[in-house]
Order: C-alpha cells, then structure tokens, then sequence
C-alpha cells in the first residue's frame, strides 16, 4: 500500500482546509517519461474515479490508478518545507535508481540508463 508521513498529512489538510475542498484527496500517479523511464505527478482531485485506490489517513484521501499502484506500493509520502525543491516528495522502495532531481526513477525490472535532468 502507499503511506504518508505526519507532516504530509499536516500539510494536505492544510491544502485541503484552504481549497474548502474537504471531500477532495491528493491523486498521485505515474507516468512513462522522465530522466529515468518514470515520472511522479501530482495533484488535487475533487473524487477518486472508478477502479483507484483510495488510501485514508487522518481525514485526508490519496487517489492512486491500478496502473501507477504497481510501481507506487510501499512508498511513502514525504513533505520538505525548504526553499529549493520543497513539497510533497515520494519515497518509493521499487526504484532502482532515480535521476538528481528526484522527480523521475526506474525499477529494477526496466532498469536502464539514467541521465541528467533538464529543466
């Protein structure tokens, strides 16, 4: 399953609190592309939609797609409060290797070459 730290539950219910968007959950996903092979996305989903994941904790609701579920099980979400590259971060056992801006990874299974990130 995917789990969240105390101070991303903190800080999704803050976001959650100041959208007045109370039923409304953080949809994280994955996606092909990126440095690595993958890339993590995220965003504010008013529902889940049919056949996602709805992890609850602490009144706050993540939404994760079958596909992404794959790669995602056992990760933890993080939150960083510092000036650069603060945020919600994911913290995920599957991957192999992760490019430097630590948006992108591959698994051990697809695991091929990473390179730098461009911006």
């Amino acid at each position: 399953m995917l789990s969240m730290t105390a101070t991303a539950v903190e800080q999704l219910q803050g976001l959650l609190t100041e959208h007045e968007s109370p039923d409304a959950g953080l949809r994280v996903f994955v996606s092909p592309g990126g440095c690595s092979g993958f890339q993590y996305g995220m965003s504010m989903e008013e529902r889940a939609d049919d056949g996602d994941e709805v992890i609850e904790n602490e009144g706050v609701r993540v939404f994760v797609d079958p596909f992404s579920l794959m790669y995602l099980s056992g990760s933890e979400i993080d939150f960083s409060d510092s000036l650069i590259g603060g945020g919600f971060t994911i913290l995920n056992p599957n991957a192999a290797q992760s490019c430097s801006c630590g948006q992108s990874f591959d698994t051990a299974e697809s695991a091929g070459t990473a390179r730098p990130c461009s911006t």
